[in-house]
Formats: C-alpha cells, structure tokens, sequence
C-alpha cells in the first residue's frame, strides 16, 4: 500500500501542497474551514510526518541512540538493561520519541556509531552506559557537540549530566550485613575491571572489608553472563580455604552460582551464602531465593530519557542520584558453619 503524502492530501482537497503545508504544521496563510477539511482528509488517509523531512526542516531526528557493548546474544537474558530500557522507553513514549538501539563488540565500533548517528541526523541525543576510566566516548561526544546523559558517575563523565544511585554505600550495606552474621571470609565476583562501578564498588567492599577487619576478601573479575559466573563460583569453591560468603556484581552470576553449589554439594546457605546485586525476578524464582541488592533499575533510565529530552530542548539540566539501594534478605544467606 503506497504511504499517502501531502500530494494525495492536496489532491484529495483540492488546494495546492503549500496550503496543505500550512495546515498540517499549524501554520497562518490557509481558512479555518480548509485546516479542518485538510486535517480529516489526512487523517482519513492515514498520513504521518517524514521524519527524514522533519530533521531537513528543524533538525530534529525525534529519536535518541542508545549503543551497548556487550555480545548481543547475552541481552536476552541480561534484566539490567531490560529494565534500563523499559524506563527509557516509558518516558520516550509519552513524548512521541523513538529509540534508536544499537548492540556492538568493541569501542571502536560504538565509537563509529555517534560519529555516523550524529552526522546523519539520526539521533537528537544519546544516552551513555557502562562508563570506564578515561572513557574515549565522553570526549568524542563532548567534541562533536551531541547531547548525551550518562547512566553512571559522578566521576569520570566530564561535563556531561549523569544519572547515577548510590552503589558504595550499597556495598558498605552487604559487608556489614554479611559480617553481622558472622562471615570473615568472603568473596565477590564483579564485573569487568575497566567499567568505573565495577572500580568505585571493590573500593568500598575493600574498606569495608577491613573496617569490619575480616580475615579474607577476594574479588575476582567475569564478564556478568552465567557462564563466566558459574565458573568463578567453581573456582572459588574448589580452593584450600574457600569463602563462606560471595558476593556477585549481577543477578544472572548469583542464579548460576547456586548452581554450582548444588551441583558442588555446598548446601546454600548452610555453608555458602549468595548475595546478588539488582533484584530482578530472577532473584525469587530460584530456592532459595537470593538475598539481594535492589535498585529501581528503569527509574534510572526513565530519569536519562527525560534529562536527555530536556538538554535537546535547550534546557540546562543538572544530574540526578536516584533512589537509594536497599538489601532484601532471603534464603541465600545465614550466619556461616561453625568452624
């Protein structure tokens, strides 16, 4: 079916496309009486703005980009960015606004991305996530000039606006709450070394730690899928003095830890506590249910999309620390085996 234009409408009408340009944008130089007859004739043929017309005429692309680098086959099962997206996507839809996903396996190819989005008028702005030290994409787009809001910070973002909540003194909240039961060896499975969180919460578990002066803490490094989780676990488990606690930066390695505990035959949490960090429904869905942090996940994204929209706009924005982190107990965890 051919997409009707403003030539089928003008036709339709008979009056000329200016007239019908006046109409459909709300603009003097056409009768009352002909506006209304314009606007139900286009509204009988199903007419829609070009886009691609729209960005010509005021630059706007009516859409924001978000890229993530990580492997596309792990995003399915990845709930962080399911609820990131669900938040964006609640915000963008009330406002007529599209996303524009994109998934990459380097920087350099993400990199590429906002040069190419940025130069073809595809997006109005883009939101940033997973920030590292040094990150090369906070001064590409500072230099480019293209609006952007960061999920993460407040260090390391330049004078870009983030959006961040507090993860240290979530940390601080998970070693002191372990400690309380009585562990001193435990142990965390974080995500990659690169990625500032992963650095801003072994900072805090590390003071934590010794603030609580516990005998021994250890983090190992995975890439967040339950794969990479499961195989830490193993490692972890199957050393000389193995931790009575771990403490995982994701809820997919925490679901595929007690996994490998039964599998192990290390009884949780008898002899092996679980705590996982953002409570999604995986967290419930397995016995026992795991003791874990809670974020409001898509209320981060919902407030990136509405700053993001803001800084479009022309607004000037500042950043926002969402909600506080809080741990929900569950089965996972007890007090450790009396040695």
């Amino acid at each position: 079916m051919k997409r009707p234009t403003i030539t089928d409408i003008a036709w339709r009408a008979g009056v000329s496309k200016g007239a019908v340009s006046y109409a459909l944008n709300g603009r003097p130089g056409v009768s009352e009486p002909t506006r209304e007859r314009i606007l139900a004739i286009a509204a009988e043929l199903g007419w829609q703005p070009s886009n691609a017309a729209r960005a010509l005429s005021d630059g706007r692309a009516s859409a924001v980009g978000l890229v993530i680098d990580r492997p596309a086959h792990t995003l399915g099962i990845e709930p962080f960015f399911m609820q990131l997206i669900s938040g964006i996507e609640a915000e963008l839809s009330d406002k007529a606004e599209a996303l524009l996903l994109k998934v990459t396996e380097d920087r350099a190819a993400e990199l590429e991305t906002y040069r190419r989005w940025w130069a073809e008028r595809r997006v109005d702005g883009v939101i940033l996530v997973d920030l590292c030290e040094g990150d090369p994409r906070v001064k590409l787009i500072e230099e480019l000039k293209l609006p952007a809001v960061v999920v993460g910070g407040p260090a390391g973002k330049g004078r870009l606006a983030g959006v961040w909540s507090d993860d240290a003194s979530a940390m601080r909240a998970v070693v002191d709450y372990l400690a309380a039961l009585g562990h001193r060896s435990i142990a965390r499975v974080a995500g990659p070394a690169e990625f500032m969180h992963t650095a801003l919460r072994t900072k805090a578990f590390n003071a934590a730690a010794r603030q609580r002066r516990l005998e021994r803490v250890q983090t190992v490094h995975a890439d967040y899928t339950g794969e990479a989780g499961g195989q830490a676990t193993r490692r972890l488990l199957a050393g000389t003095t193995p931790p009575t606690a771990i403490v995982f930066d994701n809820d997919v390695m925490a679901v595929a830890a007690l996994a490998v505990a039964q599998e192990m035959r290390v009884p949780v949490p008898e002899r092996l506590s679980i705590v996982a960090w953002d409570d999604s429904a995986l967290c419930q869905l397995v016995h026992p249910a795991l003791t874990a942090v809670r974020r409001n996940i898509a209320e981060h994204g919902s407030h990136a999309a509405a700053l993001l929209l803001r800084l479009v706009a022309g607004e000037a924005i500042a950043d926002v620390e969402c909600s506080a982190p809080t741990l929900a107990t569950r089965g996972s965890t007890a007090p450790p085996p009396r040695a």
